[in-house]
């Protein structure tokens, strides 16, 4: 379903005179879907309306030669996340090859807002995993103790509206991933953001129709679906238990295979 219902994000990018503003604001206006760009030079901040996933929005940006971090999408209580990681060789019996002691590496990002009472849109990216052709899912459980395997069966929850034959509001979709590892996928889904926070999303090209359980393979990746800040409700520029300043943090992450 193509997205058609504008919202709101809030960026933090580093911006140093009135000719960084144009770069990035000239940019984001070549995508479709963006209909408002602006930026606050002395808070470094950029907020953006429009249709444009905001994964889109953060690959125009870093083609200017600026970062950017999402700091905030849609009204309060309107936008999750979730953190897809390999789970394939770090649970118990095998032995971590990092040197952290934890192989789960980081290979999916999917943020989520809900634009209406009825609709949610899924920004999902992947990198670093075979080519194909993949299926997210928001599963029944946040059990993430035995990776995949624990998570469940596909959320099957039903609106009171349900009719006969209704797919499960769990399956979000499919995502194509090309040679390069890499794939996106804007999905838009009739669920609300409440519904799903602390249940498993699964991404993987295992084919579930058999009825065949989940496994933990290199290409399959989970992930808990946790609320994240909506367009004004982070302000927070150092992390209050490291110390560490926002873009100290978000190297830290990309080190480890953040998106």
């Amino acid at each position: 379903m193509a997205v058609t219902t504008p919202f709101q994000t809030l960026f933090a990018v580093p911006m140093t005179c009135d000719g960084c503003v144009k770069d990035i604001s000239g940019a984001l206006h070549k995508l479709q879907g963006i209909t408002k760009v602006e930026a606050n030079l002395a808070d470094q901040l950029v907020s953006i309306e429009g249709t444009a996933p905001p994964s889109a929005i953060v690959e125009a940006i870093q083609a200017t030669g600026r970062d950017a971090i999402l700091r905030g999408s849609g009204a309060s209580n309107s936008a999750a996340v979730s953190i897809l990681e390999t789970f394939h060789e770090s649970l118990p019996g095998t032995v971590p090859t990092r040197d952290d002691g934890n192989d789960r590496l980081v290979r999916g990002l999917a943020r989520m807002v809900q634009v209406s009472p009825t609709t949610t849109l899924v920004d999902l990216t992947l990198r670093g995993v075979a080519a194909g052709t993949y299926r997210a899912t928001i599963r029944e459980y946040g059990n993430l103790a035995e990776g995949a395997a624990s998570t469940g069966p596909v959320w099957s929850a039903q609106p009171p509206e349900k009719k006969a034959g209704q797919t499960a509001r769990g399956f979000l979709g499919t995502i194509q991933v090309g040679p390069d590892g890499h794939g996106t996928a804007f999905l838009s889904h009739p669920f609300q953001i409440w519904e799903v926070i602390g249940h498993a999303m699964v991404v993987s090209r295992q084919d579930e129709t058999n009825g065949s359980p989940l496994k933990n393979d290199e290409n399959t990746v989970v992930g808990v679906v946790a609320r994240s800040a909506g367009m004004w409700d982070n302000d927070k520029t150092v992390c209050s238990c490291t110390g560490k300043t926002l873009w100290e943090e978000r190297k830290d992450e990309v080190s480890k295979g953040m998106l």
